[in-house]
């Protein structure tokens, strides 16, 4: 605990050193303990940004707004469609690239013109051992990382933002839509629709972590592991089966190992590329 506290007060005296910033804000649990730390030591100095596309499911722009809005922090919302930036919606295997470049784009431009200036995001030091060429679009525009120049990792960041009040604190990951494809299929706003709504059923019927991969007429769900034994109850089969019927897939599978966050980077992590993160000394 000792450990953590230190770290908060060194992620404070990080925001105390920059005269204005702007926080590439998601709603989700990093993101918005950067904003309220940001926030709590600077006021407002502090302006959220969330860009808002195809690819964000419709909660997560609902809990972005809620969660500014009880930090009492500015914020601002940008359309700005993914599915339009060139090669995005091919899926490439740095399309994580394209989607930050576009973001840091708008929060470059924005900070220009409200003359903010410091950007930064939520990005984590767990986010480090995983695929991240999203990294090489923060470095190109300066954006930094302030959880990982203080070393804090998502066990720290989901203690600390409980600490401090954050109904985030214990939220699952919830990444873009686009996440849900593999590399290589056509991202399209038919298929966004069908995953976000295979997720949304899902979570109604009670399942807290869950993933539709998309593999044109496949549903894979992805459970926590205790849960895929109930999801193969008869009756509760049957209504998964066929409420995504419904929704437009043709065969639903569930994946027997389970949820796995990036389970589509498998296979992709050791030829990645990772720019070093700015520091500040």
């Amino acid at each position: 605990m000792e450990e953590l506290a230190e770290k908060l007060k060194r992620l404070q005296a990080v925001f105390a050193s920059m005269e204005s910033v702007m926080v590439a804000f998601s709603g989700g649990v990093d993101s918005t303990f950067v904003l309220k730390v940001a926030h709590d030591t600077l006021g407002d100095r502090v302006l959220a940004l969330t860009t808002t596309s195809p690819t964000m499911p419709e909660e997560d722009r609902r809990s972005a707004i809620e969660m500014a809005r009880l930090i009492g922090a500015r914020h601002m919302l940008v359309e700005s469609n993914e599915l339009e930036v060139p090669g995005y919606a091919s899926n490439p295997i740095h399309r994580c690239y394209l989607c930050k470049s576009n973001l840091f784009t708008v929060c470059e431009a924005k900070a220009a013109e409200l003359g903010i200036s410091e950007i930064v995001d939520g990005l984590n030091l767990d986010d480090l051992h995983d695929y991240r060429p999203g990294m090489k679009a923060a470095a190109e525009r300066r954006v930094r990382h302030p959880l990982v120049e203080v070393e804090l990792a998502k066990a720290g960041i989901r203690q600390l933002s409980r600490e401090l009040g954050l109904p985030t604190w214990d939220r699952p990951a919830s990444p873009c839509l686009s996440s849900r494809f593999p590399y290589g299929t056509e991202i399209t706003p038919e298929g966004l629709r069908k995953v976000e709504q295979g997720e949304r059923m899902l979570r109604a019927l009670g399942f807290r972590v869950v993933r539709v991969r998309y593999h044109g007429d496949v549903a894979r769900l992805e459970l926590e592991s205790a849960e895929i034994e109930r999801v193969l109850q008869p009756r509760l089969r049957e209504t998964i089966d066929r409420e995504f019927k419904k929704i437009g897939f043709r065969f639903v599978a569930v994946d027997l190992r389970g949820f796995r966050s990036g389970s589509l980077n498998e296979g992709v992590i050791g030829e990645a590329q990772h720019p070093a993160p700015r520091t500040v000394e």
